[in-house]
């Protein structure tokens, strides 16, 4: 077998794993924002007529996985591997719905990067052979997220104008081998390379500055991929980070032009989830975060993008902060993780 490693952290998949199916859950607020249409269900109620919101966002979930396996056409027992993750301890989100739907399972923690982490490993697995078809996916709630790593919910609490928004979504895809996959399909969407992160820690304390702690694990994974490969910028329709919010993607923005990439580039190629997902009049602050950010609007937004066409050559490369809930007060900075995954129209 050939070594697929190429430079110094990317991996390029000679079975180029095809996505046969995707779906996505979204919260009030998600509808109600720009990418509202796109969603396959969007929520009446955030508690999802459960009795806790993290019910909720295990539900949202398995919504999100049973509509991408019923889009890829295949039944549920041809799934050989769940791979997904959430923010909460132990996996909350994502082992539970483990649970109801019977499939073997990996759980993932990469925080706010997990939903590429989970399509980077699942096609890893296809591209060597150990499976035809894996479901892969990752979920987020506010008002999970936010009784976990800040404030109880009920305490009403401020938020400072660079805090994001948690997104309360989901989002789940398939992925399939070439001999499962049926070929007369339109949407022939591939995984084609991968570019495992490091992690980046620029000493940031605040975590109400996610963005800014994000961002040079970011640049970092953005600017060996493009080593790796030999590629430039534009060689992709569109570069998404995750969730760097408005504030990390102006930082963003400015390193990447520090680093020699013309400034037309950027603004022609470059994009983040967390200021696609919301409009300004929803005071979100400084942008969508959460698993489920990057999750929704890749899913729902830009694979419906890349079936059409509009989109042929995409980087999505999602972003995570990797404190924890005790991290902060013991004084530690937030380290930063970005995994990118390489996604073409065939």
């Amino acid at each position: 077998m050939p070594y697929k490693k190429i430079g110094k952290q990317t991996i390029v998949f000679s079975e180029k794993p095809y996505i046969a199916g995707r779906g996505n859950v979204a919260g009030q607020k998600e509808g109600q924002g720009p990418l509202g249409e796109y969603f396959d269900m969007v929520l009446d109620d955030d508690m999802f007529g459960e009795k806790t919101w993290e019910m909720a966002e295990s539900k949202m979930l398995k919504e999100a996985m049973k509509k991408a396996i019923k889009r890829s056409g295949l039944k549920q027992e041809n799934i050989d591997a769940m791979l997904s993750g959430d923010l909460l301890n132990q996996l909350m989100s994502s082992s539970f719905t483990a649970r109801d739907m019977h499939i073997p399972f990996l759980g993932l923690y990469g925080a706010c990067s997990t939903m590429t982490e989970s399509l980077l490993m699942g096609s890893i697995l296809i591209d060597g052979g150990f499976a035809r078809n894996v479901l892969v996916g990752a979920s987020s709630h506010f008002c999970t997220a936010e009784r976990q790593f800040r404030m109880p919910v009920e305490h009403g609490n401020q938020r400072p104008p660079s805090a994001q928004w948690t997104a309360t979504a989901a989002g789940a895809a398939v992925l399939s081998s070439r001999d499962t996959f049926d070929v007369r399909s339109k949407y022939r969407i591939r995984t084609e390379s991968a570019t495992i992160g490091k992690v980046i820690d620029a000493g940031i304390k605040d975590v109400n500055q996610m963005g800014a702690a994000m961002v040079p694990a970011a640049v970092d994974t953005l600017l060996n991929h493009l080593e790796d490969t030999g590629r430039k910028l534009e060689y992709y329709d569109v570069v998404v980070t995750g969730d760097l919010g408005y504030i990390g993607k102006d930082i963003m923005t400015d390193l990447l032009k520090g680093a020699g990439i013309p400034g037309e580039q950027i603004t022609d190629h470059y994009d983040d989830c967390g200021t696609m997902l919301f409009s300004e009049e929803q005071d979100v602050h400084a942008g969508g975060s959460g698993c489920g950010c990057s999750a929704c609007v890749f899913t729902a937004y830009l694979l419906s993008l890349m079936e059409k066409k509009k989109i042929r050559k995409m980087l999505l490369m999602s972003t995570g902060a990797l404190l924890s809930t005790i991290s902060p007060g013991q004084g530690e900075s937030i380290p930063g993780i970005a995994h990118a995954v390489s996604v073409e129209v065939e």
